[in-house]
Order: C-alpha cells, then structure tokens, then sequence
C-alpha cells in the first residue's frame, strides 16, 4: 500500500476543504509546488493532485501547476478535477499526469469513459465520492440517488478496474477512516482502490494496512499531514509494513 498526500488546488493555492465545502476552506500553502516539494522532500512516492476550481467548473483550471509540479518532482501525480473531455484527459497527460481521476463525466458519458479506457486503459482511475451513503458530482456540490455499490458495479461492466473512494463526510474532519465501509467497498471492487477521507493518525493508517484488503492500493491524507499529526515518512513506512 502507498501514501499519496493530498494537493488540493483553488484560486491557486494548496488548501483543504472540510466535508468537501467550499465555504469551509483552510490554506496550507500559497504555492502548490512548494506543498508537492515538501512531500516529496519528506519520503512521498506519488502525489494526488485535485483541480478544485476545475471540479466546480466542470474543465481543467490548474493544468500549469499541474505542469509545474510533474515537471519539478520525480515521483508519478495522479491528477482529477474537471476532466469531462477526451481533450481535457490528454491535455492533463500532456501537462504530465501519470494517472487521471474521472468523475462526474465517468457516470453521465459512455462513450467518453469507453474511449479514455480504450485509450489510456491503466492511466484512467473513477473516484467513487460518497456522501450520506449516495454518489456525489459536480465537485461534490450535487448529491444523487446512485449508491456507491451500484455505481461501482457498473463501472466495472463497463471495465474500469481502478477507482479512488471518499467517504465527503469524512474528509478533512480528522475523525478517523469508516472501516467497514472500506471493508464493504473491498467486497465490491474487484480491480485496485485507493481509499480517502478522515484520515487523521498513524493509527487510522495501520487499521486499513491491518484490514488485508488485497485490492487496497493506498490511502490518501491531507489535513492529517499539513498539519504535522504524522510525517510523511512514517506513513508511507505504516502502510508498507
């Protein structure tokens, strides 16, 4: 399992948000790519980048820092956030994305998802956002009716094998992962997940390693890092044990 610290970007900066709301928001740096450096610098093997003006938008708005981060660090970004076009996917793969995350465009478009999987196959992942037990688009702003089981299922139909999960209600709280919804989660998914949202702890990091979920891939954390609960290193070292 890998740590992939968060970078999530609005109006140009690095900052978290709180139950995935806008109006809830906390600035941890004013430059992303002085956030991306400190990760790495501090034993990060991969980071995940999320365009938060791009979510809201519905088109990719930070793709230079994106460019800036790929082209300054030597370590794979996974980059979402807006990505609804064949040409937004490329551009942000051009800009340096060693994977995207697709969202909203994943569940309303086909045809889009068919071709990026066509196309780019492993480099695309689906993020699974969760709120009060149902999917949530549009950069978490719109909640529906779909349940994540149901969305997940029909995904893999359509052959997507990598997903990212986030419980919103979780996110950015410090209130630990749900375990046994990641444990549900597991039972569904039959490709690789990287799970999100709550992390808060060390601990909250050796829980899901001691799940023994073979298609648990990683774990994202934000909050928990800017914030100095854990270090870089030590997580990525929890979770390799």
């Amino acid at each position: 399992m890998i740590l992939l610290p968060a970078i999530d970007i609005r109006d140009g900066r690095a900052v978290r948000l709180e139950r995935g709301d806008f109006d809830r928001e906390t600035v941890y740096a004013d430059d992303p790519l002085a956030a991306a450096r400190s990760f790495v610098e501090a034993g990060a093997k991969t980071l995940h980048v999320v365009d938060l003006d791009g979510a809201r938008q519905g088109k990719p708005v930070n793709l230079e820092h994106l460019r800036r981060i790929a082209s300054e660090v030597d370590v794979p970004v996974q980059y979402g956030g807006g990505l609804r076009t064949l040409v937004d996917v490329r551009d942000a793969l051009s800009a340096g994305a060693a994977r995207v995350v697709l969202g909203t465009a994943a569940y309303t478009d086909i045809e889009f998802l068919e071709e990026v999987l066509e196309t780019w196959g492993v480099r695309a992942v689906v993020a699974i956002d969760v709120r009060g037990g149902h999917v949530s688009v549009s950069g978490w702003e719109k909640t529906t009716q779909m349940l994540p089981a149901d969305v997940i299922a029909r995904m893999q139909r359509y052959g997507v094998r990598q997903f990212v999960y986030t419980n919103v209600d979780r996110d950015g709280m410090l209130e630990g992962p749900d375990l046994e919804e990641v444990r549900t989660v597991g039972q569904v998914i039959r490709g690789r997940f990287i799970y999100s949202g709550g992390i808060s702890s060390l601990d909250d990091l050796v829980a899901l390693r001691d799940l023994r979920l073979v298609n648990l891939a990683g774990v994202i954390s934000g909050k928990a890092l800017y914030e100095h609960r854990f270090e870089v290193a030590d997580g990525v070292e929890a979770l390799a044990d």
